[in-house]
């Protein structure tokens, strides 16, 4: 099992989340954030004073899943959440020990 992290833009989340629908993912979570990369965030003027905005919003979506179907989920937020420029997000990948279903005490890919 293998638990995606992708932070991504917040106006992509609905095209985001169709496309990981297309792919077979039932299940996710998704969370604002804040956050910069190598851009270090943007100056914005307001009311004729420039400030720094250091941390930018983003969304968090966050799934665990069988082996198989990593490489479909990547391409699937890669497609979606491109907008070409600059900050349009990362994608994690780690290995997931264990899951269980509290309800059903079902464990490994049968909780998800």
């Amino acid at each position: 099992m293998k638990k995606v992290e992708a932070i991504i833009k917040p106006f992509k989340i609905e095209e985001v989340r169709e496309a990981l629908s297309e792919v077979g993912v039932v299940g996710m979570s998704a969370s604002e954030v804040k956050g910069h990369g190598k851009q270090k965030g943007h100056k914005e003027i307001y009311r004729g004073s420039e400030y720094n905005v250091d941390f930018l919003p983003k969304i968090k979506i966050e799934m665990v899943l069988p082996d198989e179907k990593v490489h479909d989920v990547i391409d699937a937020i890669c497609r979606s959440a491109n907008t070409g420029k600059i900050g349009d997000g990362k994608i994690f990948v780690q290995s997931i020990e264990q899951a269980v279903r509290i309800r059903t005490e079902e464990t490994g890919d049968d909780a998800l």
